[in-house]
């Protein structure tokens, strides 16, 4: 009898929702960036956000642990509203890990006091505790040997791991990456993909904004598309890439992929 072995785009989704927004609206002064945004993120799901330069994406993940402020709708994480009360806000980051596309690690702290900062100040960790978490995490994204090393002294692949060993040091319920692959050398990019498909084989919660059509195959349960601030199409996979219902996704597509 054949083991059939499940790609992540097969495991199991839960019922239970992690990220509900709905009619979000965000301007820059008169410039509408996001419109009338309505997305259901539920717990264990993979969801990879592509589309143009400047078409919202970063936005949108950057407005779910309110690094940026939306002026209309409602976006809720876990159960919590997001509002303007920073009791709020500090709950729904502390689920919340973020890896953004520049890897803003502390140049004067190793990679060790990097992954234990947050875990100590933010959660009161005590820091043996806190070291052996990061430890850890270093080992799982494969990089423990650099613990006593600097930010400068490691590669752009190595620093991105960092931080998402970082991110993880928190035990976040939901992952967002906001192009994390875009600032790295073409080799550095599949250790750093390596290590987010390893944390999606895990049920990680993610929403990636990425370029990265071969990832977005391979780990998403969902694609969207998203285009002058809107949710143009969003689909699984195989029927998202092989079957792209909108003209704005067809031309995308045809683009990014060449055909």
């Amino acid at each position: 009898m054949t083991e059939t072995v499940m790609t992540p785009a097969q495991m199991a989704v839960s019922d239970e929702v992690a990220i509900s927004i709905r009619n979000m609206n965000k301007w820059y002064g008169s410039f509408h960036v996001l419109r009338d945004i309505d997305l259901t993120v539920n717990r264990g799901e993979r969801i990879v956000i592509c589309g143009p330069s400047g078409s919202g994406k970063s936005t949108l993940i950057r407005c779910i642990n309110a690094l940026e402020e939306h002026q209309k709708g409602s976006i809720e994480v876990d159960g919590t509203l997001l509002s303007s009360d920073i009791k709020n806000i500090d709950k729904i980051r502390s689920e919340v890990g973020m890896c953004f596309q520049h890897f803003n690690l502390f140049p004067h702290l190793t990679i060790l006091e990097n992954c234990t900062l947050a875990p100590i100040w933010v959660r009161k960790t005590p820091k043996k505790d806190a070291e052996e978490t990061a430890m850890h995490f270093l080992e799982k994204v494969k990089i423990p040997d650099q613990a006593d090393k600097y930010p400068g002294q490691l590669s752009g692949g190595q620093q991105q791991r960092v931080a998402i060993a970082r991110s993880l040091c928190m035990r976040p319920r939901i992952m967002l990456f906001d192009e994390p692959t875009s600032a790295l050398d073409p080799e550095m990019i599949k250790e750093v993909l390596d290590t987010m498909i390893e944390l999606a084989e895990e049920g990680m919660t993610m929403l990636c904004v990425t370029h990265e059509m071969g990832f977005a195959r391979q780990v998403a349960n969902r694609v969207i598309f998203m285009d002058q601030g809107q949710i143009v199409e969003q689909n699984e996979p195989e029927e998202f890439f092989n079957n792209p219902q909108s003209p704005r996704t067809q031309l995308f597509l045809s683009q990014i992929l060449g055909h």
